[in-house]
């Protein structure tokens, strides 16, 4: 996945001169998971910046950037220090649509990695999604291997709006696929049925697609068919292709890494509820983190969801 997104950038950057790299460590050391490895050899000092320790102003240089006609791309090391320039997104990037009648938009992407796994300290492993889908003007794309990364990214630099992408830390290097040499635009909000099913749909995005796929496939084993999709985007989300699957099967299961309460399962569920609850066979389940701090090493197994977790779910929803 991180060589992947390296093709990503090399391709946008070749293409579009407009295009530059703003970041802690992003040039010189090439990202601190060596996902921009190469770029300011290539690009310049001018077109990939390595900026000081100061994420607020990393994202509020972007930002004009952005205005003035640049299509900027911010790397923030881990999601976790994200939160000092949440005033930025929140209060200027995501608003500026808005605030200026439309005679101004921020062409920008905030890409960063999340998500436990690799048993990383405090601030290092958050799965705050939610904060960012619910926040106006801005588009919340998370990526679950090397093609969606890809395509995911590259659609975000040419979108007209900011566009944050998340990228699952422990999958930087985790999996090896197929990749198309050439551009390729995987669009936002739109979900993928990553494998059909007839029992039961599970719902997924980032690492926890992994996870989902390996349920399936105990599932299968125990005789119930499960439909994986995959969101990619979680805002916008597509609802639809949710809604259809699980009008087929009569079953959900939402999975999510992060926080249990106000999170992106309880959206989805909610969503299911309203708009299928008379193709419900069983209540929907839902498999999240919990509502702690991501702990550390030690007992991080049992705060992210994982394949036996999300198998477990499924089969509940065919007892009822």
């Amino acid at each position: 996945m991180a060589q992947a997104i390296n093709q990503a950038l090399h391709q946008a950057m070749g293409a579009d001169d407009r295009v530059v790299l703003l970041g802690e460590d992003v040039g010189r050391t090439g990202g601190v998971f060596r996902v921009t490895d190469g770029l300011q050899e290539a690009y310049g000092e001018a077109r990939v910046v390595d900026t000081p320790v100061a994420e607020s102003g990393i994202v509020g240089a972007a930002f004009g950037m952005a205005v003035a006609g640049l299509r900027p791309v911010v790397e923030i090391q881990f999601m976790g220090f994200t939160y000092p320039a949440y005033d930025q997104i929140v209060s200027h990037v995501g608003r500026i649509r808005n605030r200026s009648r439309h005679r101004f938009t921020a062409p920008m992407v905030i890409r960063f990695p999340y998500g436990g796994g690799i048993g990383a300290a405090e601030h290092h492993s958050e799965s705050t999604e939610a904060l960012y889908a619910h926040t106006p003007g801005v588009k919340v794309a998370v990526a679950s291997g090397p093609r969606v990364a890809k395509g995911l990214l590259l659609a975000a630099i040419e979108d007209p709006d900011p566009v944050i992408v998340m990228e699952p830390i422990r999958l930087y290097r985790a999996i090896r696929e197929e990749v198309p040499d050439g551009p390729t635009i995987v669009p936002l909000g739109v979900a993928e049925v990553v494998r059909p099913g007839s029992d039961v749909t599970v719902v997924a995005y980032g690492s926890m697609l992994r996870e989902s796929l390996r349920a399936a496939e105990v599932l299968e084993g125990a005789g119930v068919s499960a439909e994986v999709i995959d969101l990619r985007t979680v805002s916008p989300l597509d609802a639809d292709t949710v809604i259809a699957s699980v009008e087929r099967t009569g079953r959900a299961v939402v999975v999510a890494e992060g926080h249990r309460t106000a999170g992106m399962t309880a959206e989805i569920a909610a969503l299911i509820g309203e708009r299928a609850l008379y193709s419900l066979l069983a209540p929907v389940e839902r498999v999240s983190g919990l509502d702690t701090v991501v702990p550390l090493k030690r007992a991080e197994q049992y705060y992210v969801p994982d394949a036996a977790r999300i198998a477990a779910a499924a089969a509940r929803t065919m007892e009822a």
